[in-house]
């Protein structure tokens, strides 16, 4: 392991049946390539050495003994594999009894093996003709290279408790599976989610290889299947009936399984209480592994909160927009409110407040016109986001209103001293905070609640006027990142009803973010662009995801993003962003230690009431200096 990364691979060889030699030979050929490809580990199907289908020959001599001179023969070559660890398929005589086992095999060393646990014998199957059940005693783990790894075998992760519970429970990090398992209609699609599941079920990764083509069709065919999973998602995959040896490799993230082990302490307390004894055998490989920060092998998704599959994604949408919805309508029937008030700007993070807002009322049976709608143009108001607010709330039928803050700020100016000429901090936050004063107060005289638009980003990086628009009375919007609240409104673009909701929503979208606080451009055209300012959303929303989701440190964040967005933003930009993130995310806590009530909708959140409990007075100085490191 290096970098946090290991590296596994899976391979199904062609086999003969019954045919040792040949199939030994055919092993130690993928093993090579595994490890020219720098793979950790290798994991071989179910009685690769021999085949899985040669039924009672399994029984005579003459093939037990080729796959013991097998084992040895792949042992012997392993030796030339320095790092590699083999998991090969092969029969095991131990006194009277006769096993399906799995061979661990390091660097010229038998280091373990792990005999069949459960030994089916329905319907295609009837394997306790040959094989005799695991005996009940000690499980074995294997550490190699830092990492703990685990074995089962087919059938072993069908049943109602798979023996990769209690592996993983006990600390392995990645469970292999050499399997045999013919192909039926709709089988592929249940194990590929099997394989999944319990790669989220342990906090583990999962690597699985299914026996494939020279295998005997007397009754069965057989298609070789090879998977990588890892908590959950999966990582890799072979294509379907080649006709040829296939081998997939991936970088499993063991520092994100640790950091997930960690956080839950459920999964503490379920290993607490599974009990058990465990034999540890140690490769004696160290955690060097190989170095995978330049070619990791693995996608890094550079906008992990936004679905890259485009049926995905209108699923995920509707799926966040009904958590909204849910949300503000338990809020309004709790309050017995039938009012609300939003400002409304012309940019993303109000227009999906708004649209949210008129779905909860619509859901509810309740009069639109009871939405309030405030424009409030000041200084820097365009004629673009000024045209898009009102043809929206126009063409959604809500009650609009419109409160120029020029004058009151104006006085607000001279009130305090400020020179209107100088555009710093004081200018723009006496806009933000005057419009939340008329929200407020525009709430109280119609007897509503003020629904606030700012986004998860903002909150992050503290992007917003304390006691201004970083208040409200509830914040749909709080659970939601910068890079999905664009996804979101395409989203109700591509189902709006009418043109006239969908041109301005269109627009919108293509509006250049700003909190439009300074004067426009000569042209009109927006002047203040908040990415100009703070930084791109997409890299401080990936920077959010991993600091929050598996508590990275700023280093391998660093490593993450340069992959991710290689070609769209060189190191050095990286690297400032990310010093930006880290300071702007400490230093603004106290925003968020007091900010209103909203729904989380994903897995990451920084309500302090829920997710993310922070000093605000906390010091940034270990990852700053760290990325002062890079």
């Amino acid at each position: 392991m290096k970098n946090g990364f290991f590296r596994v691979a899976c391979a199904a060889p062609g086999v003969r049946v019954a045919d040792v030699a040949a199939n030994t030979e055919s092993i130690i050929e993928q093993a090579r390539a595994a490890y020219a490809g720098g793979a950790d580990a290798l994991v071989f199907p179910e009685m690769c050495v021999t085949a899985y289908t040669c039924g009672d020959l399994f029984h005579n001599s003459v093939l037990l003994d080729a796959a013991e001179r097998g084992i040895d023969r792949i042992r012997e070559a392993s030796a030339s594999l320095p790092g590699l660890l083999l998991f090969i398929g092969a029969p095991q005589r131990a006194g009277q009894s006769l096993y399906n086992a799995a061979y661990a095999i390091c660097e010229g060393r038998v280091v373990a093996v792990v005999p069949k646990t459960y030994v089916p014998n329905y319907n295609e199957f009837y394997e306790r003709r040959w094989w005799n059940p695991a005996p009940v005693g000690d499980g074995v783990l294997i550490r190699h290279k830092g990492v703990t790894l685990g074995a089962e075998i087919c059938e072993d992760l069908w049943v109602p408790v798979p023996p990769s519970c209690n592996l993983a429970l006990a600390g392995a990090q990645v469970i292999v599976n050499l399997s045999a398992s013919p192909d039926l209609i709709g089988k592929y699609a249940y194990l590929t989610n099997l394989v999944k599941q319990q790669s989220a079920r342990c906090m583990c990764a999962y690597a699985y290889a299914s026996a494939g083509f020279g295998e005997s069709s007397t009754d069965l065919a057989f298609d070789a299947k090879l998977l990588i999973a890892e908590n959950g998602a999966m990582l890799g995959h072979s294509e379907r009936w080649q006709g040829a040896p296939s081998l997939i490799m991936a970088d499993v993230d063991i520092e994100a399984i640790k950091r997930d082990r960690l956080h839950m302490g459920t999964f503490h307390d379920c290993a607490e209480r599974q009990g058990g004894s465990w034999r540890v055998v140690d490769t004696g490989c160290d955690a060097e592994g190989n170095d995978c920060a330049g070619d990791l092998l693995r996608t890094v998704d550079p906008h992990p909160f936004v679905p890259s599959a485009d049926g995905l994604l209108k699923e995920r949408c509707e799926e966040i927009v009904n958590i909204q919805v849910a949300g503000l309508c338990q809020r309004l029937n709790a309050t017995r409110t039938r009012r609300l008030v939003i400002g409304i700007s012309g940019g993303l993070d109000s227009t999906l407040a708004l649209l949210v807002a008129v779905r909860a009322f619509d859901r509810l049976g309740l009069d639109r016109k009871g939405i309030l709608g405030v424009t409030m143009p000041g200084f820097g108001t365009t004629g673009r986001t000024h045209g898009n607010a009102i043809a929206l709330m126009e063409a959604l039928g809500v009650e609009m209103r419109e409160i120029s803050i020029v004058k009151a700020v104006e006085q607000h100016f001279a009130d305090i001293g400020h020179d209107a000429s100088v555009h710093d901090v004081t200018y723009e936050n006496c806009q933000a905070r005057e419009r939340t004063q008329i929200l407020m107060d525009l709430s109280n005289s119609v007897g509503g609640m003020v629904l606030g638009t700012g986004d998860l980003s903002e909150l992050a990086l503290g992007w917003a006027t304390y006691n201004g628009d970083q208040m409200s009375m509830y914040g749909v919007n709080a659970g939601v990142p910068k890079t999905l609240v664009r996804h979101l409104t395409a989203y109700f673009a591509s189902e709006a009803d009418s043109e006239a909701v969908r041109k301005p929503l269109l627009d919108i979208i293509d509006t250049p973010i700003s909190p439009e606080l300074i004067p426009a451009a000569p042209d009109g055209t927006i002047k203040q662009k908040t990415e100009d300012l703070v930084g791109p959303y997409e890299l401080h929303d990936f920077f959010l995801y991993y600091t929050l989701r598996y508590g990275f440190a700023p280093s391998r964040i660093y490593m993450l993003a340069r992959k991710a967005f290689a070609g769209a933003y060189d190191d050095a930009t990286i690297k400032h962003w990310l010093k930006t993130f880290f300071r702007r995310f400490f230093t603004q806590q106290f925003k968020r230690s007091c900010m209103p009530d909203g729904p989380k909708v994903g897995s990451v959140c920084l309500s302090p009431r829920g997710d993310w409990r922070m000093p605000s007075d906390a010091s940034s100085a270990l990852w700053l200096a760290e990325v002062e490191a890079l």
